[in-house]
């Protein structure tokens, strides 16, 4: 079997997915992204860069290059995991909010607005104090907790400056009071089997790229119900769902991860998600 492994740089992730997919007896092959080239002639999507491929695994870390060579690796007639329309829904926190709420997965209370006034508006059906978020983007960065008007204001205008793509779409969620933690479970095909919790006492952001500590989570039957729910709006082979413990609503889901990162989760449980992804890989690679 010869698997594709896309990079932007080879994190520990993408090192392990090559080491234990050649112990597993699997022709894994780097793709550095910045070195493939995607031709149309009338005839097709080709990419002499590639050569033949079982299926491909996107690893990249922006969610831009990750959407777009998703939908051309495709376009060639490659299996690529996860899919163009998985990454493209579920990074983009608008849509995945919209998607998820529509099925009837419990989430945050959240408003869009594509101007100022009107959003700043709208922040008070959620109530102050609010959390403002980029329409996409990772690890925590420039997700700001607004404690009334006038800072969500100086957020949007900040927003505003920036050079985002949707810098003009003001997402806007309610202020989940935590304890102290999140969770993150991972979703490997039809599988949850591993989750942590992530705990950060001294910032209400949560993500481990900021410094909150891992520790594993016991992922009960609502959990992985919840998880699986969120799955079937996105499709995928490998997610990774985070997931709020609010005092009075319970599990609320707040984003879907779709090249999730995983070094701390392997770290602090010993679980191989690797391994299990490669199995999953294989599998659907077969089908």
């Amino acid at each position: 079997m010869r698997i594709g492994v896309t990079y932007d740089i080879l994190r520990w992730e993408e090192r392990d997915i090559l080491e234990k997919g050649r112990r597993m007896g699997m022709e894994v092959i780097p793709i550095h992204l910045d070195e493939v080239i995607f031709s149309m002639d009338g005839n097709g999507v080709k990419s002499q860069t590639l050569g033949e491929m079982d299926s491909i695994i996107q690893r990249s870390i922006s969610h831009t290059r990750a959407y777009l060579t998703s939908a051309l690796m495709e376009s060639a007639g490659y299996m690529v995991f996860n899919g163009s329309s998985t990454i493209e829904r579920a990074g983009n926190k608008a849509i995945a909010s919209s998607l998820l709420s529509s099925r009837g997965v419990p989430t945050p209370k959240t408003v869009v607005g594509l101007q100022r006034e009107v959003a700043l508006k709208a922040a008070h059906t959620l109530g102050f104090p609010v959390v403002i978020k980029p329409v996409e983007g990772s690890w925590g960065r420039m997700t700001a907790k607004a404690e009334d008007e006038d800072s969500l204001w100086s957020f949007m205008e900040y927003q505003e400056g920036t050079s985002l793509k949707y810098r003009n779409v003001f997402y806007l969620q309610q202020f989940i009071r935590k304890p102290g933690r999140d969770i993150r479970v991972f979703v490997i095909g039809d599988e949850v089997p591993v989750g942590i919790y992530r705990i950060n006492d001294s910032n209400w952001r949560t993500n481990t790229a900021l410094g909150a500590k891992a520790e594993p989570v016991d992922i009960n039957s609502e959990l992985r119900d919840l998880a699986l729910k969120a799955r079937e709006v996105f499709g995928g082979i490998f997610l990774g769902i985070d997931v709020f413990e609010d005092p009075k609503e319970g599990y609320l889901v707040n984003e879907v991860n779709t090249v999730p990162e995983y070094k701390n989760t392997a770290r602090v449980t010993g679980y191989d998600i690797t391994g299990t992804l490669l199995t999953k890989l294989r599998e659907a690679s077969r089908k």
